[in-house]
Formats: structure tokens, C-alpha cells, sequence
């Protein structure tokens, strides 16, 4: 899968918009991986969605299945001593994802309708009902 996206810092411009976390306070230290209950069944640890990110390699990303079983539990924030809210992170990459290109919203109500992965109706409503 292929965005339609200028570049790929218009990709980390957006996952930084949409979350409000900046990737680049991350510094690698492996505690939101260490400390996550998802991680043996992720192809990509945790602080290596962070670290592709840093990176520009969005395609990567996409390529896994990482950010579809993260489970927005919070453990991650709770552990980084940066503050790194990587669940948040995650989010932004699956909306990014769903939405095909940067202007695109599909709505709740939409998503219903169409065949998604259970966390993308999750984590929608999470941001509708706070």
C-alpha cells in the first residue's frame, strides 16, 4: 500500500499533527517494548514504529502488523521517561492509513459500514466520546 503523499516527512508532518507528540523526543530506550503486553505477538517493536518513523520509512510500517495490534493500553506512556505518548502514535498511523490520503476523514458512522480492523472502530470512538 502505497499513500498519496508528497514526501515522507509530509507522512511524519501528519502522524505529528494528528497525535501532538513529537517522534524525534524518543531516544530509544526500549521501555514502551519492554513493558508491552502486545509485544510477542508484534512483527515491529514498539520503539521500532518510533524509531522507523524517525526514520521516514512509513512503508515499513504499513508492511506490518504492528500498529493494528498495538492496544492502546497506555503502558508505553506510562514507562517512558521522555513522555512519549506512543499509543497515540499508533493512532495517528492507523488513521493515516484509513484515510488514503491526508485530506481524506472517513467518519464513525461510515466506518461501521465498511469491513475494518476492530481497533480502527476503537480508537475512533475513543477520540469521539472524550
Amino acid at each position: 500500500m502505497r499513500l498519496v503523499l508528497k514526501s515522507e516527512t509530509d507522512v511524519l508532518k501528519k502522524v505529528e499533527e494528528i497525535s501532538g507528540q513529537n517522534v524525534f523526543s524518543c531516544y530509544q530506550c526500549g521501555m514502551c517494548s519492554a513493558g508491552c503486553p502486545m509485544s510477542e505477538e508484534m512483527d515491529l517493536l514498539p520503539n521500532q514504529v518510533i524509531r522507523l518513523l524517525q526514520m521516514g520509512a512509513f512503508d515499513e510500517i504499513l508492511g506490518s502488523s504492528t500498529v493494528w495490534l498495538c492496544a492502546s493500553c497506555y503502558t508505553c506512556r506510562a514507562r517512558c521517561p521522555r513522555g512519549v505518548d506512543l499509543a497515540r502514535l499508533m493512532e495517528a498511523v492507523r488513521l493515516i492509513v484509513l484515510r488514503k490520503t491526508k485530506d481524506d476523514y472517513i467518519p464513525p458512522a461510515r466506518m461501521v459500514k465498511e469491513k475494518l480492523p476492530q481497533i480502527a472502530l476503537i480508537s475512533a470512538l475513543r477520540k469521539f466520546t472524550r
